[in-house]
């Protein structure tokens, strides 16, 4: 390779055997601080993205994330998490994991070095020119995430990355990469760790930041969540309470008859 992969060097730390469970913490700790500080200088990176994303939704197009091993099963979280906390359609936000979903739970051999299958994946959701794809790899040599991004770039669908590397193949592959150097791990080559954090946090960026440009925040709360559980339905019912001077047990019975927050809330006013 013609860069460095700094997420490969050799830990700072020696000996991590012969530490005790309070020293392991601490330096993990240590190392975990320093995350944050790489994401900041990459918020510019992260802001383009972010915009080019927001304007192909309004179009009508959805979000994919494609990535193998750690980095897949992140993406895959990020996405499922968006129906329930923004009520939007599942298929709005999308992780697809090399090996398909039998490597979320165990590895499944070479699927992460089959450069062509990750277009074939995307071809299943039927990929088109409002959709974007951003590919993710703490390393930036993942074939299946390079090879998916190439085969969009070909036909017209804008692409991102996450890495961890500067200056890797999935990088120069990428129209809006996003490059967090967060250097060595404490245990080397483990990228499930700083730079799997660095990869959550930038994640939890994306979509939120989307999800907000497109209205599905009011103020700073879930309007529009899926209510699936009591403890989510108390929350809904306590937003509402803090929307309109209305009583409990009435904004439970708002809640129940409109089925969401905002709906409630507009009705209500509405009257």
């Amino acid at each position: 390779m013609a860069f460095t992969k700094t997420t490969e060097q050799s830990s700072k730390y020696e000996h991590l055997e012969k530490m005790s469970v309070q020293e392991l913490l601490f330096n993990i700790n240590q190392e975990d601080k320093t995350v944050p500080f790489a994401v900041e200088k990459t918020l510019p990176q992260i802001e383009i993205l972010v915009s080019q994303i927001v304007a192909k939704m309004k179009l009508g197009g959805r979000l994919f994330y494609i990535g193998a091993g750690t980095s897949g099963r992140l993406g895959i979280v990020d996405a499922s998490e968006c129906p329930p906390t923004f009520g939007v359609p599942f298929d709005l936000v999308n992780g697809i994991i090399a090996g398909g979903d039998k490597a979320i739970r165990s590895a499944v051999e070479n699927a992460e070095d089959n450069a062509t299958q990750a277009w074939v994946d995307l071809q299943e959701h039927n990929i088109n020119e409002n959709d974007v794809v951003i590919g993710i790899a703490a390393s930036g040599t993942t074939p299946y995430v390079i090879g998916g991004l190439e085969a969009c770039n070909q036909n017209n669908i804008i692409t991102g990355c996450i890495t961890c590397n500067e200056g890797s193949p999935l990088s120069q592959t990428a129209q809006f990469p996003i490059e967090v150097i967060v250097g060595p791990e404490f245990v080397t080559g483990s990228s499930r760790m700083k730079a799997g954090t660095a990869q959550k946090l930038v994640l939890n960026m994306i979509s939120t930041a989307t999800m907000i440009q497109l209205g599905k925040v009011k103020g700073n709360k879930m309007v529009d969540m899926q209510l699936s559980n009591k403890k989510l339905v108390d929350r809904g019912v306590k937003m509402i309470m803090g929307e309109i001077p209305v009583t409990y047990e009435k904004a439970a019975e708002l809640l129940e008859k409109y089925g969401s927050v905002r709906k409630a809330v507009e009705n209500y006013l509405a009257q």
